[in-house]
């Protein structure tokens, strides 16, 4: 068994919506049948128990290698407590070739469970040893090391609940919510609006309690030391028993409470001096609370009961310790919902307190506390209050939280009880902390979970608001970067900013931001993360689905264009037009419910998308009597189709007309596929809900030349004769183009042409073919990139193809793509007509430019 290629599929893909490893798996024949490996099964489930069934829906005869390593690679993730249920095998036209699909949660685990998955086999089929127990330990380790925290990972939840997008911008808690202009931001529970100001201030223990006693909310006495002798002075002045803690700290790191004597003084002033300025304050006698504020309002409470194991008359201190430490919700960090107990020096300290050590063995029912705080992060537990607090208790935690300057904050209280208010208990608020933990809320130890996730989505996003901007994916054979850049255009019409991705670059409010083919994912994203952009238009090519899948989780409108064979077909299996429009629909799948597929009804295998829509479709093509567009207009669903020189949009009994003479890419209606291309960006801006005006007026001013939309059917004027620069590179785009200029009138004909050397020889000379049916002239050319062929063979292939031809009478072969232009332009003559099929779109329309510069007239001075 070999594996040739592993992928991340990290957005909806060809295969599901989930995020998933895609590998090609390579079997000898042998392997094509693990029953044809005597004893193999056997072995895998000696080493594997829990495998399960290695035979799966939809699968009948033999079962593969490949099977067994994606059956094997889920179920390790799975009772590693990874949340994945997706696994698919399918059989590539390359005999003893599969393509193993695997769902992940965390890429690295994925990636990680597929070579363990492979390491079992190999032993099996070796008869070697294999620790899939410890296999598993290390997806776990490695799971909750790479996956969100508690808290972030409550928030994300809440989001996803309510179909808000998500993106995690770094390995940690910084995560992005919504897009574009939309979104919003938070690292681990603090929001981007919160000020960083106010994060200091509760940073500084003593400057917060000073805040608070300006507000009159109960705090303790106490004040920054320097050293140990001064801590104990400070003591002594403000009365014992007292709390000694980091001025700037977190999570209960160095805090000793509950000191008594001078010796525990110098133990606990150097503990929290590890951690910055030292402060001592008056211990507040009660339970330790922590109650939580977002956006002005308390929405959980918890009481933390400090680290403590109970006596048994047997066992030590420390064996208690380690039994307790055992129990596999405790964790060494935040990622399950409990911590383990650490027994350091504070620990011991606070044994000493009680008359114990380590090694002592406490009576049988002994409450042994290993620390005075509270925190869940050193081991404490939480019981959930949240119904038991006093309103009056509440309002001084807002107050505190409000006082500090704080969206979301967890507040620590002390107290006997939170049944009545602090001023009557000697309670007080002991400090107030940005960014608190969630986990006691969300997994207390006790009592009912609390869903603090949702008031912190409640807090960035309104009721309803989902964070998204409107986002729509134009895929299919031919036509799409127009169709793109007329949609961007029309949106743009509206007064919004667009983000658009095509083959030529990324552009955000009409500024480009990267060059080169950015039809991917990777470009998608950008656009999404720019605070910039109202709303997305993407081009969708199917080597970015192919690699990555989408960028996006779902789309507000869809359009298919059209799908042809050419040079979209012979890679990564994708061998037929069938497989093809299963790749493309992939963006027709992932509609929103209330979005809008925009499909070209003429085409039959694009009008069969529309079953796979989850929201609605709209239909385009030139004849309203197509089968398809008829019947969807009886059933009053939405249409675009032509009427004679009008371009109609039909609902029910509504119209809409504009008239394609006020549609200069149409060129009056002539041009057969730049009217569809009108249609399909029309019906996406109707999908997308702009108005008529706002269309019609996008529509006049698109204006079809190299710099707005170029290498796509741009015509110019070389000395009398008209001059088309094109980026047509398929069967099917030499056809539409064709079709074009057989309706332009011209003496002669000639065109430009080279061949990439990645498409099938059948391709190649398809092209030249149809070419050889309508040009008079024919200049082929090369350049250095042959893209794995051999010198002169793509030449070979273009030949061939005009072998026969009916009407061509001059061929030539150029080396350089800028020479055949030159070529071609010395040929032309008034009323003569040449078509470039540029390679190099930008280079090659600047040097048409520069020629064409070139040969304008001077003008004649003017007289004096």
């Amino acid at each position: 068994m070999d594996i040739s290629r592993i992928r991340a599929l990290r957005g909806p893909n060809l295969w599901s919506r989930h995020t998933s490893i895609e590998a090609i798996v390579r079997c000898s024949p042998d392997e094509c049948n693990i029953a044809q490996l005597p004893g193999f099964e056997q072995r895998v489930r000696e080493r594997f128990p829990s495998i399960g069934a290695l035979r799966h829906a939809g699968q009948a005869g033999e079962v593969s290698l490949a099977s067994v390593l994606g059956t094997a690679a889920l179920t390790l993730q799975a009772q590693a407590g990874c949340p994945v249920t997706f696994m698919r095998v399918a059989q590539t036209p390359e005999a003893g070739v599969h393509q193993v699909v695997v769902q992940y949660g965390e890429e690295t685990v994925g990636r990680r469970a597929f070579a363990l998955a492979q390491a079992l086999i190999e032993s099996a089929t070796a008869d070697s040893p294999f620790d899939v127990q410890a296999a598993i330990a290390e997806l776990r380790d490695l799971d909750e090391s790479e996956r969100l925290g508690p808290s972030t990972g409550c928030i994300v939840d809440a989001a996803v609940a309510r179909g808000i997008p998500y993106r995690r911008l770094t390995q940690g808690s910084l995560v992005q919510f919504g897009w574009g202009s939309r979104q919003r931001r938070i690292q681990a529970a603090e929001l981007d609006s919160t000020s960083a100001v106010s994060e200091s201030i509760a940073q500084d223990k003593d400057l917060t309690k000073k805040l608070l006693h300006a507000a009159g909310v109960p705090v303790p006495l106490g004040r920054p030391v320097r050293s140990a002798e001064e801590g104990w002075a400070v003591a002594q002045e403000i009365g014992l028993p007292v709390v000694v803690k980091p001025q700037d700290g977190n999570q209960g790191k160095g805090v000793t409470v509950n000191l008594m004597d001078r010796e525990h003084m110098d133990i606990a002033f150097k503990a929290a001096a590890e951690y910055g300025d030292v402060i001592v304050e008056r211990f507040l006698p009660g339970y330790d609370f922590r109650l939580l504020v977002v956006g002005g309002k308390m929405v959980a409470a918890s009481r933390r009961d400090p680290p403590q194991v109970i006596g048994d008359g047997v066992h030590t201190v420390r064996e208690l310790v380690d039994a307790v430490n055992r129990d596999p919700r405790r964790g060494d960090g935040h990622a399950t919902s409990l911590t383990k107990i650490r027994f350091d020096d504070i620990a011991v300290l606070r044994l000493s307190t009680q008359g114990l050590g380590p090694d002592s063995i406490p009576a049988t029912g002994q409450r042994v506390i290993l620390r005075n705080n509270a925190n869940l992060s050193t081991g404490g537990t939480a019981t959930d209050v949240t119904d038991d607090v006093h309103p009056e208790v509440a309002a001084r935690a807002v107050a505190a939280a409000q006082m500090v300057g704080l969206h979301i904050c967890g507040v620590d209280v002390v107290c006997e009880t939170v049944l009545k208010p602090l001023e009557e208990q000697s309670g007080g608020i002991v400090e107030v902390n940005a960014a608190p933990g969630l986990r006691m809320h969300t997994s207390p130890s006790y009592g009912k979970p609390r869903a603090v996730g949702d008031a912190m989505i409640d807090q960035l996003f309104a009721p309803g608001d989902d964070g998204r901007i409107p986002v729509v994916a134009v895929t299919g054979t031919n036509g799409k970067t127009t169709v793109t850049r007329l949609i961007a255009h029309l949106v743009a019409g509206r007064g919004l900013r667009v983000g658009m991705t095509n083959t030529d670059g990324v552009y955000v409010d009409g500024r480009q931001t990267d060059s080169g083919d950015c039809s991917g994912p990777k470009s998608a994203r950008n656009v999404l993360l720019h605070p910039d952009v109202d709303a997305a238009v993407f081009e969708v090519a199917r080597g970015g689905v192919l690699r990555e899948g989408l960028g996006f989780d779902r789309c507000q409108v869809a359009v298919v264009t059209n799908i042809g064979a050419g040079d979209h077909l012979g890679l990564n299996y994708i061998t037929t037009v069938e497989d093809l429009a299963v790749l493309k629909r992939v963006i027709v799948q992932n509609v929103a419910p209330d979005g809008y597929a925009v499909l070209n009804a003429a085409d039959p295998i694009v009008a069969a998308m529309a079953g796979t829509c989850p929201g609605d479709v709209i239909f385009f093509a030139a004849d309203r009597f197509n089968p398809v567009m008829a019947t969807h207009r009886a059933q009053g669903r939405r249409t675009l189709y032509v009427d004679q020189d009008q371009l109609v949009a039909a609902e029910g009994s509504w119209r809409e007309t504009v008239s394609l003479r006020d549609i200069p890419l149409t060129r009056h209606g002539s041009i057969r596929f730049q009217v569809e291309n009108a249609m399909a960006a029309v019906a996406a801006a109707w999908a997308l809900g702009l108005g008529w005006d706002v269309i019609r007026n996008g529509l006049a001013s698109f204006v079809n030349d190299s710099s707005n939309a170029p290498g796509r059917f741009n015509v110019m004027d070389y000395r009398g004769a008209t001059v088309i620069a094109d980026y047509g590179h398929n069967p099917d785009a030499m056809r539409a183009l064709v079709a074009a200029v057989e309706a332009m009138p011209a003496k002669r004909r000639s065109v430009v042409i080279s061949g990439a050397g990645d498409r099938r020889d059948e391709d190649i000379r398809e092209q030249t073919a149809i070419l050889g049916e309508a040009f008079d002239d024919v200049i082929l050319y090369q350049d250095a990139a042959q893209r794995g062929r051999a010198d002169g063979e793509v030449m070979a292939l273009l030949r061939q193809g005009l072998a026969g031809a009916p009407r061509t009478r001059h061929v030539e072969e150029i080396r350089g793509e800028f020479i055949a232009i030159d070529t071609a332009l010395a040929r032309l003559e008034p009323g003569d007509l040449c078509l470039v099929l540029v390679d190099q779109v930008e280079e090659a329309l600047a040097h048409l430019a520069s020629r064409i510069g070139q040969a304008a007239p001077m003008r004649e001075p003017f007289a004096t």
